[in-house]
């Protein structure tokens, strides 16, 4: 097919029905000079969705081309609730009233937790190969491929490295430096290159810390994987890293990927800060009393609050659930499976 079949669909649609269609066209980049024809649509006013691999969709040419006339929408892997959706769940606060339901519910989870939201994997019973095989794609074929990168072990002891950095900042020389370490040499422009490659691809996103100066926040974030299921491939009893991926990605698909989603980290640490809700969160496995994580935890929101403008205060566990009220600062307790399925809608 070429750009010149896809103006037969308007004079057939024209000649059959005499009106303008809605176009729906699907892995658009395989044409040769689509974006010529999405852009001539938009200027006579004609709705077109487009849908394909985001890596080759992305480059400055074609944004060049369309010109502003065109609304990306995210697409990202399941959210809970349609990964429940797709095993034929309806998760509202009714069925949680049923012991089995219930039962059933926290048993996806687990699976959810583990092995993330990428359709196909609710198929397979081997879900750790098929996440592999997803994994695999990606990095040679959306990055090493289409950017032509030789070093192809350099890039997955990259990738490796972010998955074991999640939950902390790291920087681009920080990054070389642990690279190096592997007997990988590379310099830091191939870092960044490397990074804004996974991005384009959709493998990784990354936060800034709201408090940070312009070079901190843009040579100093924290990454995060697009799916717990991706990133599970690079972690030996990662739970903590885990569930903090899966609340960072939760909040990016609830609020977008720019400039909406921050941590803080001066002075004290706060995981996650939305400005939009002035809303704080902390992550934490499990809040122990006996270790400290209790105090430290509750402690920086605390402190945060008295420095941003800051309305609710979360902290999401695996499993505890409690409200509190420390030095007047209310912070809610939830569980991360009630908190992803937005059950709990006054601490959202």
């Amino acid at each position: 097919m070429t750009s010149n079949d896809l103006n037969l669909i308007l004079e057939v649609h024209l000649e059959m029905y005499g009106k303008k269609p809605i176009l729906f066209l699907d892995e658009i980049q395989i044409i040769e000079g689509w974006e010529k024809f999405a852009r001539r649509m938009a200027d006579i006013e004609n709705r077109i969705y487009i849908t394909g691999s985001n890596a080759n969709m992305l480059s400055q040419e074609i944004q060049t081309t369309l010109g502003g006339r065109f609304l990306t929408i995210d697409v990202y892997p399941y959210s809970f609730k349609e990964f429940l959706t797709a095993n034929e769940i309806i998760a509202d606060k009714n069925s949680l009233s049923s012991t089995v339901t219930k039962a059933e519910i926290l048993r996806l989870f687990n699976e959810y937790f583990y092995f993330g939201g990428l359709p196909e994997v609710i198929k397979y019973n081997a879900k750790r190969d098929y996440l592999s095989g997803v994994f695999q794609k990606i990095y040679l074929g959306d990055i090493a491929s289409r950017y032509s990168v030789n070093n192809i072990f350099a890039l997955r002891i990259l990738f490796k490295k972010l998955a074991e950095s999640i939950k902390q900042p790291i920087s681009f020389t920080r990054i070389k430096n642990i690279m190096s370490t592997t007997g990988v040499k590379v310099g830091t422009q191939t870092i960044i290159n490397y990074i804004e490659y996974a991005k384009d691809a959709w493998l990784i996103s990354s936060i800034q810390n709201i408090a940070g100066k312009l070079a901190e926040k843009e040579s100093n974030p924290k990454y995060y994987f697009t799916d717990n299921g991706i990133l599970n491939l690079f972690l030996i009893d990662g739970e903590t890293s885990l569930l903090e991926n899966l609340v960072a990605i939760t909040l990016l698909r609830r609020y977008g990927r720019t400039d909406s989603v921050y941590f803080y980290n001066k002075g004290v640490e706060v995981d996650f800060y939305i400005p939009e809700d002035e809303l704080a969160i902390q992550v934490s496995y499990n809040l122990n009393k006996s270790d400290g994580t209790f105090e430290r935890e509750t402690g920086a929101l605390v402190k945060f609050s008295k420095v941003f403008n800051c309305r609710k205060h979360l902290i999401i566990t695996r499993n505890s659930e409690q409200k509190l009220n420390i030095e007047n600062t209310t912070i809610d307790i939830v569980p991360v499976w009630k908190w992803v399925l937005g059950l709990s809608e006054e601490l959202i």
